[in-house]
This record gives structure tokens, C-alpha cells and sequence, in this order.
């Protein structure tokens, strides 16, 4: 709407401040309430699957949010992806949301799918420790993973 177009100092500090909660959420749960809470006040409609990522990157005018929204679009702009237009008609379902989930649903994303992640969790903690292969860090941290947890792959030990 015209009205986000001309966001207010006051407004774009909250949508800030509501996107970091939603990078900082510590369940499910919570993440899932910042996520609709943040679409809410950007007034995005996260089933609009064909606008949702164009609207949220107008929309959230945050270095951060920026920062993440460049890897994607290089990630994006693979001649792999199509232009997102290969899977364009699919709806898929991705069961879990652990790392092989998550990894899965940003392909089908970028390759255009309408994607919908199931976890049965309530909740999440970062005490599963899996061993990263030098090729799995690298394309982690070219789609952003620091963003979401800086300690990622710092020191030695390449694991998260």
C-alpha cells in the first residue's frame, strides 16, 4: 500500500526491531509469532507465494534484512534456478525442519515452488552438533547463515 511506501522513522525502527525478534526467536512457537507478527506490520500476506519475497525486500529497509536478501538474489540468479520459473506451478510439502528440510525448501523456493515446511517440534535448541562438510559451510554462509547465528562456523571446529 501507498502507506508503507512512505514509512515513518517510528515505523521502520519497529519493523526492525520486529525482524530481529524474529532472527532471535529461541522456539517455534515464538519464531512462528514474530514471522506473522512482522508480515502483519509490513502488511504482507505470506500465502501471496508469486509476491511475498519481492514485497518483504521493498518493504523491510533494514541493513540487516539487506544484507541477507543480497545472498539470496546471487544465489537466485543462478542460471540453475530458471528465474524461479521451473517449478513455478508445484506446490510442495517439506516434513521437518531440521538442516536437510530447510536446505530443501530454500531450493524449491528459488526454483520458483510454493513451499510449506512441517515440523513437529515444539521447539528447537542449537545442541545438535553435526559435522559440515567444506562445501555445505561455504553454501550455508553464501545463503546467510551468520545472519542467524553469528558464531557459525567461528574457530576451528566446523560444525553447528
Amino acid at each position: 500500500s501507498s502507506s508503507r511506501l512512505q514509512a515513518s522513522p517510528i515505523t521502520m525502527v519497529i519493523d526492525h526491531a520486529l525482524f530481529d525478534r524474529f532472527v532471535q526467536a529461541q522456539t517455534c512457537k515464538e519464531t512462528q509469532q514474530n514471522f506473522v507478527e512482522l508480515c502483519r506490520h509490513l502488511e504482507i500476506d505470506p500465502k501471496d507465494y508469486k509476491h511475498f519475497y519481492s514485497k518483504l525486500k521493498e518493504r523491510l529497509n533494514y541493513w540487516k534484512a539487506k544484507e541477507l536478501w543480497q545472498k539470496i538474489d546471487k544465489r537466485g540468479a543462478h542460471p540453475d534456478y530458471e528465474q524461479a520459473q521451473s517449478c513455478q506451478q508445484n506446490k510442495c510439502l517439506v516434513l521437518g525442519a531440521g538442516p536437510c528440510g530447510l536446505r530443501t525448501a530454500i531450493e524449491l523456493a528459488l526454483l520458483g515452488a510454493q513451499v510449506v515446511v512441517l515440523e513437529k517440534r515444539t521447539s528447537f535448541t542449537r545442541n545438535n552438533v553435526l559435522h559440515l562438510w567444506p562445501y555445505t559451510i561455504r553454501d550455508l554462509l553464501n545463503l546467510g547463515a551468520k545472519k542467524f547465528y553469528g558464531r557459525f562456523c567461528s574457530g576451528t571446529i566446523h560444525h553447528i
